[in-house]
């Protein structure tokens, strides 16, 4: 079971490190990991594991915070919606991205970064991810192509950066011309209902 502890900080190599591709077929240590990702997520957001295991809530977590190197991360997180997005992700790829760009109200916040932060992080309004999502309860992968918008899309898009050696703490500006909440798309679509 992936703990705080378990998570690499801000200022660590591997978190400003490219990721490498992910050797298929999956090796044991890859699926097992892959399914400890995801269960942190989904613990994270459970208040009793929470409170016992002192985690800080996420929606998402790649393998370099965990100081794995490798191009995998998971996300578990609802839409305004209610759908469910539930990933554990190998070798994704954006093979679309839109010209609009996009905000979080507040900022992001990470599991690798324990301090405040103010600014915004541009992000595109929608982006296209083509990867394979092992299948925990199958045991399998199984290719998917993922079109993302409004917030879903921003944290797949903070996950990704992971993958790049990114962290959203080098991409933090005062304000984005152009850029909307990512929360007046959600606004505009409760106007149309």
């Amino acid at each position: 079971m992936i703990l705080m502890k378990n998570i690499i900080r801000e200022g660590h190599q591997t978190l400003e490190t490219v990721a490498k591709p992910v050797r298929l077929p999956l090796s044991a240590a890859d699926k097992k990991l892959l399914t400890d990702l995801l269960q942190f997520v989904k613990n994270s957001q459970d208040n009793e594991m929470v409170e016992t295991y002192g985690l800080r809530p996420a929606v998402g977590i790649a393998a370099p915070q965990v100081n794995v190197s490798k191009r995998m991360f998971a996300v578990h997180v609802n839409d305004f919606d209610g759908t469910l997005y539930s990933y554990a992700l190998v070798n994704p790829e954006i093979t679309k991205k839109s010209q609009s760009l996009i905000y979080l109200p507040g900022g992001e916040g990470c599991l690798s970064v324990d301090r405040e932060t103010s600014g915004l992080t541009p992000r595109y309004h929608s982006v296209t991810i083509e990867a394979l999502h092992y299948d925990v309860e199958k045991d399998e992968l199984v290719p998917i192509t993922l079109d993302l918008t409004g917030y879903v899309g921003i944290v797949f898009q903070h996950e990704y950066d992971h993958l790049n050696g990114i962290l959203y703490t080098t991409k933090l500006f005062d304000e984005i011309p152009n850029a909307i909440p990512a929360f007046t798309f959600m606004e505009e679509a409760d106007d149309g209902e």
